[in-house]
C-alpha cells in the first residue's frame, strides 16, 4: 500500500474513530464544537503521520530480507492503528481530564466531579481501543500466514481470498465482544482520593 492509499484509509478510519469518541464520551458536562474539530484534527494528523511513518520506516529497513519485509509490513496496521487509537480518544476527550467528569453513589445521585474519574474513564477506554483492533489486525495475518503453506491453497491460489475473508470475518466477531468486556460499563473509583466531603464514605461509579 503507497502512502496516499495509506493516508487515506488511516484518515477515513480515524474520521469514524473521531465520531465514535466524541458521540460516546461521558456527556455530564458539554463540550463545545470547537473542542471537537480541534481534536479531530489532532487525532487525524496523528493517526496518519504514525501509519505512512511506520510503513517508510519499514520500507526503508534494507537489512531485512524481501519474505520479512512483507511478513513486517503484514502486522503494521495494528501498532499504527492502536496507537492513533489512543492519540484518538484523548485529544476528543481532553476537557474531561481538565474538567473531570460527574462521579454518583449508590443510589445513581450526582455527589460531585472527579478528574481522577475522567482519567481513569480514558484510561479503560483507551486499553479498549488497543484491544479492539488486535483480533481484526494480527490473526489474519497470523492464520494466513500458516495457512499458505498448505498444498490447498498454493495449488488453488483463487481460494486465497474467500479465506482469507473469513478468516477476517471471524476475527471481526470475535474482536468487539473481547474489547467491550474488559471492563464493566460503570467503573469504581476510590473514596480515599481527592473528592467531595460529601462523597468520601460512599462507594462512587463513573461511567468510562
Amino acid at each position: 500500500m503507497n502512502s496516499v492509499s495509506l493516508s487515506f484509509s488511516q484518515w477515513l478510519n480515524q474520521s469514524h474513530n473521531a465520531c465514535v469518541n466524541y458521540c460516546n464520551r461521558n456527556a455530564t458536562k458539554p463540550t463545545p464544537m470547537s473542542k471537537f474539530f480541534q481534536g479531530y484534527l489532532g487525532a487525524v494528523s496523528s493517526a496518519v503521520t504514525i501509519a505512512v511513518g511506520l510503513n517508510l520506516l519499514i520500507k526503508r529497513a534494507e537489512h531485512f530480507s524481501p519474505a520479512t519485509r512483507i511478513l513486517v509490513q503484514r502486522f503494521i496496521p495494528f501498532p499504527a492503528v492502536a496507537s492513533a487509537n489512543v492519540c484518538n480518544v484523548l485529544l476528543m476527550r481532553h476537557t474531561e481530564l481538565s474538567e473531570g467528569i460527574s462521579v454518583l453513589d449508590d443510589k445513581g445521585n450526582v455527589v460531585g466531579t472527579s478528574k481522577l474519574a475522567a482519567r481513569h474513564a480514558l484510561m479503560e477506554t483507551s486499553l479498549t481501543r488497543v484491544v479492539l483492533p488486535m483480533p481484526v489486525l494480527l490473526l489474519p495475518p497470523l492464520i494466513m500466514a500458516m495457512l499458505e503453506r498448505l498444498p490447498l491453497l498454493q495449488k488453488h491460489s483463487r481460494l486465497g481470498l474467500p479465506v482469507h475473508s473469513m478468516v477476517c470475518l471471524c476475527a471481526f466477531g470475535l474482536a468487539l465482544p473481547v474489547a467491550i468486556s474488559l471492563f464493566p460499563q460503570n467503573s469504581q473509583v476510590s473514596t480515599r482520593t481527592r473528592l467531595p466531603p460529601s462523597a468520601r464514605t460512599l462507594p462512587l461509579t463513573f461511567s468510562p
